[in-house]
């Protein structure tokens, strides 16, 4: 997927009169691009589309409208569109309590390495977490993670071909498997492999 330029970027003024539409328009799309894994976790797997929203809106909070500030903020999302023959994602556990969401977090440690796809059956691919920057220390995970699944030529071939996919974490404290992932988000998907 091309990655996303100043030039695709609206002004603050333009995209303040198309933010609603765009909004909306996003919106439906990431519906097909969540997964929920169990209860307390979820992959919000991301695309040009997203991080596109993701910067504008970035901008428009921080009133960004400088060269250089503007291209810090691609340098950091650019990276998370998917490159074709992988999937990006940001990983979130979910405990609304505070006081059980740092429980499990300790619990959880490790957790970011443990997610995994499965394109029928072929061996799971485990996600590679926070290249960016380390997320977790000695006693607890973060409850954010950022995630590319790369995916072998021949298991993109078979997706297209109708395979199935499945997803899901093999933690000690924390195992659940999607099987089959639904159509529509494997549809949305097979999208970023080129």
């Amino acid at each position: 997927m091309r990655k996303i330029m100043r030039e695709d970027l609206l002004s603050l003024e333009k995209y303040a009169e198309q933010r609603l539409a765009f909004r909306d328009r996003v919106m439906v799309h990431k519906k097909d691009r969540r997964l929920d894994l169990g209860t307390n976790a979820v992959l919000y797997f991301e695309d040009r589309l997203t991080m596109h929203y993701q910067i504008q809106e970035m901008l428009r909070i921080e009133k960004i409208f400088e060269a250089d500030s503007i291209n810090e903020e691609l340098d950091a999302y650019n990276p998370l569109i998917p490159d074709g023959s992988n999937w990006k994602a940001t990983f979130m556990i979910e405990f609304p309590e505070v006081e059980e969401r740092k429980k499990m977090l300790s619990r959880l440690l490790g957790i970011e390495s443990r997610v995994y796809v499965q394109v029928a059956d072929f061996d799971r691919l485990f996600a590679v977490a926070d290249e960016d920057i380390e997320r977790s220390d000695d006693h607890k995970t973060s409850a954010v993670h950022f995630m590319r699944f790369e995916l072998p030529s021949e298991q993109s071939t078979a997706l297209k071909s109708g395979a199935p996919l499945i997803a899901g974490i093999d933690h000690e404290n924390y195992m659940v498997e999607v099987r089959p992932v639904s159509e529509a988000v494997r549809a949305s998907l097979i999208n970023d492999l080129s």
